[in-house]
């Protein structure tokens, strides 16, 4: 007979410092739990708080509330008889440590503080917490009077050391600690731990999810058990979103997989599973010997029966089957993931609905575009019961006091939320302008096209009273920087009524009792790593879903939404030439992007990934692209177009300090607010390095013929 267990992991979309909210989805959570005979539940990470605190880590009140709704969930019976690994921050020897308690039946068995902490990218978990080092070993820690109150006890366990039941023993390791070479999974099932759990704060990228799934997959392949991960889901507060698949693996295989995109705020994934498969998978390799040198943890003996006794035997209790890992296209994933983000930024900051500046170009397209997706998911999580979404509808959309009314048709619900707005001048074309109409339309957002000359001519004159000097464009006799100036104008008009709309459109409609629309942003990452926009232009908004993007995947996911939202007219931005429409068009000239970056979208998205994912300044990134071009490009060209890149990335580095802040999707992101940490004055020469490249530029061509690889090898090594 096997020993049959089922175990509950879980997304929660939690939210920093709503510690109520917080407490209320976990004891949920666990309610779900129960109900599906589960006798393990696992949380995401710091889920008491919120992962997503930052500097309110470093305040007291962070781990007081924490312990008072950690104390409520103890003395609530409805999550009693079930083992709860729930995630919070605690204050040990005036230390602060990211933590698990375990607990059961209103008694707290042992506090497990993370080991290795994320510090890099995203993250700076070092800047709050301190690593738990001693590895293997346990201190007393005194719980606070509140808790011992409650408990009874005094004293628990707090560190490295795992659970012991009567039928088999659990450990723990949290996020950063999945994906460190000397992961704690490998230690600990050496040491016969057959179930470990994981709870994490994991952030959505593009194509991120095989890593992810591939890790959780191999946690266990090599030394057999059982992994239960937990994670975040949704936008708690800031540039990331996080994208739940909580999941439970068994000996390397997927039995369960929870949602990696959607609206509900609690989802609780289970699986019942066969502890005598772990030992059996465990006989077959060669864990054996390597098993006796391991550390040894210590046992915290638990006298309970997580699986049925040997005397009872339900024949409905079965083993879950393995199951395919489902993954997104990169393209599905844009549609879903910045739409998940936008939702909950708009309910919880208790806006109105959106606002955009519709150019008739492929950015603001995809953005109107991603707001249509998320009024989908709106009107599908409506339709399923979702009783949480439905009443932020209603506020939104204005309708309180109809509560007969929920979100049924996504053109509908945009009609009520999303506003859209052409904003032309002499400069636009008719193509741009209806394209954007048309688009308008079929989404269903609340359109206004108008003209903006007046105020641009406005503004010019008082600078030509102000000087005598009339600037001009550089096509009709005007100077670069005369030139600059007429666009950069046009482009901060925009931004100003941009805001003006979003106050007061709702009053225009006769919602004189709600909060204004939030401004959308629609600079995508190859821009802003370029610097291809204007310090406080339209570009400057309160959130940007796709400031994380590529150009690329912005194609991608247009070409995929012309079928997913049966939108036909994407097409016509598809076959559109970027421009960005702020000079003159004549019969031999229209403004292209470009053509005015000096470089290509697809160029823009090498140098980004060469420069950020593989940690390279100008020279190394030349010498990477000599041997990945040499056959497309001569040496001269690929120097001009590296030493161009980084000229510009230099020059317009000042705009990420006031960047509109993007959903994060790329690991090549320019955002200088925490992820990417640059000078923002730098020599946009880079003498040295640019000295470097024209040596090896001169060599090879003068010795044009030669075997050049052979030759690089030898510059470089000199």
């Amino acid at each position: 007979m096997g020993h049959l267990i089922t175990l509950a992991t879980c997304n929660l979309n939690q939210w920093a410092l709503d510690f109520e909210g917080n407490r209320d989805r976990i004891v949920e959570s666990i309610k779900i739990a129960k109900s599906k005979g589960a006798r393990l539940r696992v949380g995401p990470e710091l889920e008491v708080p919120g992962y997503g605190c930052l500097d309110h880590f470093l305040e007291n009140d962070t781990y007081l509330h924490s312990w008072e709704m950690y104390a409520s969930i103890l003395t609530n019976e409805d999550t009693y008889d079930i083992v709860l690994d729930i995630g919070m921050p605690i204050v040990h020897k005036s230390r602060k440590y990211n933590c698990r308690i375990l607990s059961y039946n209103g008694k707290i068995l042992f506090i497990r503080p993370k080991i290795f902490l994320a510090n890099d990218g995203n993250y700076r978990e070092m800047r709050f917490f301190t690593p738990f080092l001693k590895t293997n070993t346990c201190e007393e820690y005194v719980l606070p009077r509140l808790i011992q109150k409650i408990t009874g006890q005094v004293c628990v366990d707090f560190g490295d050391a795992v659970i012991s039941t009567l039928d088999t023993a659990i450990g723990c390791e949290t996020c950063e600690e999945l994906f460190t070479p000397a992961s704690p999974h490998i230690a600990l099932s050496l040491d016969g731990v057959e179930i470990i759990t994981n709870s994490s704060g994991s952030h959505h990228e593009l194509r991120k999810l095989n890593t992810r799934m591939e890790l959780i997959s191999e946690a266990t392949a090599k030394c057999g058990g059982i992994y239960l991960y937990a994670n975040q889901k949704g936008c708690d507060g800031d540039r990331l979103y996080y994208d739940g698949c909580a999941s439970i693996a068994v000996n390397g295989k997927i039995v369960a997989q929870g949602s990696q995109f959607s609206l509900d705020d609690v989802e609780v994934v289970t699986a019942t599973v066969d502890l005598e498969d772990v030992r059996a998978y465990r006989s077959s390799i060669s864990h054996g010997l390597q098993s006796r040198e391991s550390p040894k943890y210590k046992r915290i003996h638990v006298p309970i029966e997580l699986t049925p006794s040997s005397t009872t035997f339900d024949i409905k209790l079965k083993p879950t089957k393995i199951r395919e890992i489902k993954y997104y296209l990169p393209e599905e994933e844009i549609a879903y993931g910045p739409a998940c983000w936008l939702w909950d930024y708009v309910r919880r900051c208790k806006g109105s609905g959106f606002f955009l500046p519709l150019s008739g170009g492929i950015d603001s397209c995809a953005t109107a575009v991603i707001v249509y997706s998320m009024c989908c998911l709106v009107v599908d999580a409506a339709n399923n019961g979702n009783a949480q979404v439905i009443e932020d509808a209603r506020r939104i959309a204005n309708m309180e006091d109809d509560k007969d009314w929920k979100p049924t048709d996504p053109t509908e619900l945009a009609n009520k939320i999303f506003h859209t707005c052409f904003m032309g001048t002499t400069n636009s074309s008719n193509d741009t302008r209806s394209r954007s109409k048309e688009l308008a339309s079929k989404i269903g957002s609340y359109h206004v096209d108008l003209n903006m000359d007046s105020l641009v001519t406005a503004i010019v004159s008082i600078f030509e009273v102000a000087t005598g000097k009339k600037p001009v464009f550089k096509i009709f006799g005007g100077s670069n920087i005369e030139n600059l100036a007429l666009q950069n104008i046009q482009a901060r008009c925009r931004m100003v009524l941009a805001y003006l709309f979003a106050q007061l459109l709702p009053w225009t409609r006769g919602r004189t009792n709600t909060g204004g629309l939030l401004v959308l942003g629609s600079a995508n990452v190859d821009e802003q790593l370029r610097g291809y926009l204007t310090k406080y232009d339209c570009s400057s908004a309160d959130i940007n879903p796709i400031g994380g993007i590529s150009k690329t995947d912005l194609k991608k996911f247009i070409k995929f939404g012309v079928k997913r939202f049966d939108l036909p007219i994407l097409q016509s931005f598809l076959d559109a030439t970027p421009t960005a429409e702020l000079e003159p068009i004549t019969e031999n000239y229209v403004q292209s992007d470009e053509i005015d970056m000096g470089m290509t979208y697809e160029e823009l998205s090498i140098f980004g990934r060469l420069r950020k994912v593989s940690k390279c300044g100008p020279y190394s990134m030349f010498i990477k692209l000599l041997h990945e071009w040499s056959d497309v490009y001569k040496p001269r060209i690929i120097a001009e177009k590296v030493n161009r890149f980084f000229w510009y990335y230099a020059v317009n580095r000042h705009k990420q300090t006031v960047s509109t802040p993007s959903y994060h999707a790329e690991q090549y992101s320019p955002d200088d607010n925490r992820f990417d940490l640059r000078p923002f004055l730098i020599n946009p020469a880079f003498p040295w390095a640019r000295k470097k490249i024209n040596e090896i530029v001169e060599t090879l061509e003068m010795n044009d013929g030669e075997d050049k690889h052979h030759q690089l090898e030898n510059m470089v090594l000199t």
